[in-house]
């Protein structure tokens, strides 16, 4: 009897926090570096959920090893609903099929919170290279096997560029770097060859003439720059996409009501002008859902990118 009463206090204590959450400010945890695509997203959307969740959620940048820290923090954290994490195809998709190990289960570390939205990718030389189309870009690695160098601080910026050498044929050498802005730092500089990378790191520096888009990794070209073909259209192939996506995720068993108050915050930011006028300019495709509309969404990304890593003879790490 008195295990029974034990566990119905601790429902109700449980149930009361629920209710209650949150009482202090919420730590969001991103995986990759300030600057990057996840970092001006999750930011943005931290700031629009603070407002409906009436407390702060202090951004904590932990990058590194494509990621896995930064989500390897967020698995081994509490589940209470105060640390939560901005997670990627990289984080949450891709990672199992890249590493011969993670530190936590990939499948099970984390309770799916709500859907962000996506972004293609730019495939980007810097003004340096001769290349003026993808076509001759691939002429010319083809011409000299291995003297073209391409960077990567992401697993969307290494497997997008690793896919496209497969199919196009061609044997490119990678340049790991420990983020994406430090990677585009050395394009620009032409210390690499190739970069590519989302819109959000990508687009302006070609919109300012620094670095040359040859194409883009979805399979239509973005509005925001339709200018740049498609790697289909400009390859003359077709089944090639590789597209980055961001999405929210909390430690496994964070209580069921915790969940929804966070996909209720989540969602109204999906939906705010605010967050869609912001990011409209860089091809950021929003839409919101429920926590079980991701894990399904989840679950499908993982095996899209295993069977690219697979296809591109990805060595894991």
């Amino acid at each position: 009897m008195k295990s029974f009463f034990a566990l119905a206090a601790l429902a109700l204590a449980i149930s009361a926090s629920a209710q209650t959450y949150p009482t202090k400010p919420i730590k969001a945890i991103v995986p990759f570096a300030a600057g990057s695509a996840t970092d001006q997203i999750g930011r943005a959307f931290a700031a629009h959920m603070a407002q409906t969740l009436g407390q702060p959620i202090v951004v904590d940048n932990k990058a590194g090893v494509n990621g896995m820290l930064g989500a390897d923090a967020v698995a081994k954290s509490a589940n209470d609903g105060y640390t939560i994490l901005i997670g990627t195809n990289s984080t949450n998709a891709a990672l199992k099929s890249l590493m011969k190990s993670l530190p936590y289960d990939q499948d099970t570390a984390f309770a799916p919170l709500g859907y962000l939205g996506s972004v293609p990718l730019i495939i980007a030389v810097n003004n340096n290279v001769p290349a003026k189309t993808l076509r001759e870009f691939v002429d010319m690695a083809k011409a000299k096997p291995e003297y073209v160098t391409f960077a990567y601080a992401s697993t969307s910026q290494q497997v997008s560029s690793e896919v496209l050498a497969s199919m196009a044929g061609i044997k490119m050498t990678p340049v790991p770097y420990k983020s994406g802005p430090a990677a585009m730092t050395d394009l620009l500089g032409g210390q690499v060859m190739m970069f590519s990378a989302d819109l959000a790191v990508t687009l302006p520096q070609v919109k300012a003439g620094k670095i040359r888009g040859l194409a883009i990794t979805s399979t239509k070209r973005s509005a925001a720059i339709p200018e740049v073909p498609t790697v289909n259209e400009a390859l003359g192939i077709k089944d090639y996409e590789l597209i980055a996506y961001f999405a929210m995720f909390a430690p496994a068993g964070t209580p069921a009501d915790i969940v929804t108050k966070l996909n209720h915050a989540i969602n109204a930011a999906a939906n705010s002008k605010e967050i869609q006028d912001k990011f409209a300019s860089l091809g950021f495709a929003i839409d919101p859902g429920t926590p079980a509309a991701l894990a399904e969404r989840n679950r499908k990304e993982t095996l899209k990118w295993a069977k690219a890593i697979r296809d591109a003879k990805i060595e894991p790490q």
